[in-house]
């Protein structure tokens, strides 16, 4: 039997001005049902950010990216979240939205490590 499972992932996006479609990859959510896995990694170019829209409130950007940490991590930083199963906090997290902080299309892959995995999207698509 295979030590690989699959999982799913998405890329969050920053995006300042919705008229615009102008965005900013920020993290990426991945989730492993086999392993009851999900997990956010973050990592903001405020220059970048920046470069697009300079009135752009980056406090409440940088709280909207904890925010999404906290839900993968459940416990009281989840919030109303906190007692929900992995799976369904990642739906939640991926769900679509008009909001500065969207979610990408989800993609799926083989891991053996979902928590490397993320930190290697991160790397990947982010950095």
């Amino acid at each position: 039997m295979s030590d690989r499972h699959v999982f799913e992932y998405a890329v969050l996006r920053v995006v300042p001005r919705v008229e615009r479609g102008e965005r900013v990859n920020a993290g990426v959510l991945v989730y492993c049902r086999a392993k009851e896995y999900v997990g956010a990694r973050t990592h903001l170019d405020e220059a970048r950010l920046l470069a697009l829209d300079p009135g752009v409130d980056l406090p409440g950007v940088r709280a909207a990216l904890r925010a999404v940490e906290g839900v993968c991590g459940g416990g009281d930083l989840a919030g109303q979240a906190a007692p929900d199963e992995p799976g369904r906090r990642f739906r939640w997290l991926i769900a679509p939205r008009s909001t500065i902080l969207q979610p990408g299309p989800v993609h799926t892959g083989l891991t053996a490590d979902p928590a490397a995995e993320a930190d290697r999207l991160l790397d990947l698509l982010v950095r």
